[in-house]
Order: C-alpha cells, then sequence, then structure tokens
C-alpha cells in the first residue's frame, strides 16, 4: 500500500524541473520494445505491470506513445473518445491496454439509465485470462485536474477492494449518461476522457433491460476498441 501513498503523492504534487523522477533502465528498455511494435499483443509476454513498477512504466510510455483518440464498436453503433492530455497515467494506460487488445470482446456490463454506462469486463475467464498476462495494478485517483461528471464524460471506477485511497481500477470505464452529468461522482473518481461522437449509441445501450445487479439482460459486447487519428 505504501507504494500506491507514494504514488498519490508524486501525482498531486509539483514536481521541481531540477528533480526529474528516475525510471528504471530495465523499464525502459522494456518500453522501447514495446513501443517499437506496431501491436503491442506481440511485445514481452514476460513483462507485467504491478503496483512497484506501474508509476515508472506509464511515465515512460506517456513519452512515445502519444494517440489520444479511441473509436469502441458496439452492435449498438460506434462511440469515438478523446482522452485528456491531463490524466496522463489513465490516458495512457487505455492507449496501451487498446494496442494489447484488452477491450475487444468485453462487455458493458453494468447499465443504469440516466446514469451511466460502464465497460471493461466480462463474465467469461478469457478477460481473466488476459488481465493476468498484463499484470496486477491499480492507478491513482487523478481527480485533481478541474473535470467533472458532465453528460459525456469518461470516467474510471475505483477498486473496491482494500482500496483507502480510492486507486483507480484500470482495466474498467464509465461513460456518464445521465442528463445534466452525474456531479456527485465529482472528486471521488478520475474523469480521463470524453465523447466527442456517438452518445446516441450511449443511450441506447443505457436504455437496455438490465436484471436487479444492473447486468444488460442481453450481453452488450464492446466488439474492439481501435485508435483513431
Amino acid at each position: 500500500m505504501r507504494y500506491f501513498f507514494l504514488f498519490f503523492l508524486i501525482l498531486n504534487c509539483q514536481v521541481k524541473k531540477s528533480e526529474p523522477i528516475k525510471v528504471n533502465s530495465k523499464i525502459q528498455s522494456d518500453i522501447k520494445k514495446i513501443s517499437s511494435q506496431k501491436n503491442n499483443t506481440e511485445v514481452n509476454d514476460e513483462f507485467l505491470i504491478s503496483d512497484e513498477n506501474v508509476m515508472e512504466f506509464f511515465l515512460e510510455y506517456d513519452k512515445i506513445n502519444r494517440e489520444n483518440k479511441v473509436r469502441i464498436y458496439t452492435d449498438f453503433g460506434r462511440i469515438e473518445i478523446k482522452l485528456f492530455e491531463e490524466t496522463k497515467f489513465h490516458r495512457s494506460n487505455f492507449i496501451y491496454l487498446t494496442k494489447k487488445k484488452y477491450f475487444d470482446n468485453t462487455q458493458f456490463y453494468r447499465v443504469i439509465n440516466n446514469f451511466i454506462i460502464q465497460g471493461g469486463n466480462s463474465d467469461d475467464k478469457i478477460t481473466l485470462n488476459k488481465r493476468k498476462k498484463i499484470g496486477r495494478y491499480l492507478l491513482p485517483n487523478d481527480n485533481k485536474k478541474g473535470f467533472k461528471h458532465n453528460r459525456g464524460m469518461v470516467s474510471m471506477p475505483s477498486s473496491a477492494v482494500q482500496n483507502p485511497y480510492k486507486m483507480a481500477s484500470p482495466y474498467e470505464f464509465f461513460i456518464v449518461q445521465q442528463k445534466g452529468g452525474a456531479h456527485h461522482l465529482d472528486g471521488d473518481y478520475a474523469v480521463f476522457g470524453k465523447v466527442i461522437s456517438g452518445m446516441d449509441v450511449v443511450d441506447k445501450i443505457a436504455s437496455m433491460p438490465t436484471d436487479i445487479g444492473d447486468w444488460p439482460e442481453k450481453n452488450i459486447y464492446i466488439n474492439k476498441i481501435e485508435i483513431i487519428k
């Protein structure tokens, strides 16, 4: 847990230019190998992100992988998202997972009309196996950049397990669908992007019937997510 706390402090404190954060040479080497490949799924299966290396990894990954727009494909249509530069860890994480094809065939598994649609998980073992190959880690709750949970904003839920600092769950995300926004979430979760096209698709997904646990009665798949310019 001390790694989370250190991570949180560094993120929320201004680092002097004379005191740059040092990056482990092995992590630098791993990132160069990863970034040299067009498809991250082919790269370095032995490398795992962990709570110990996550900050160094994404600080370095952010320098090389500057993409900030993605397109989500669903059976209901497409959703395009712009990721914010200000939330570098969350943007880099989302780009990394997109290149690893983690999100492909996951689901919008929590759907609440006039509130949110939440995706990035699934009820099959394939998703669990994908996570095992990427690593077990959390991200800082970077909620100090001034972004609010307006309609169309993309945010990251926090892990519910032993998480007093509300560190963010890196494999999942939610889109605010509520008219007027869901501002009771402000300050608790990290907004890291916004929908720039396809809110009509978000509304369609949000209108689908669900069970008592907010899981859609019929699975709503994220067929794939790709990076766009």
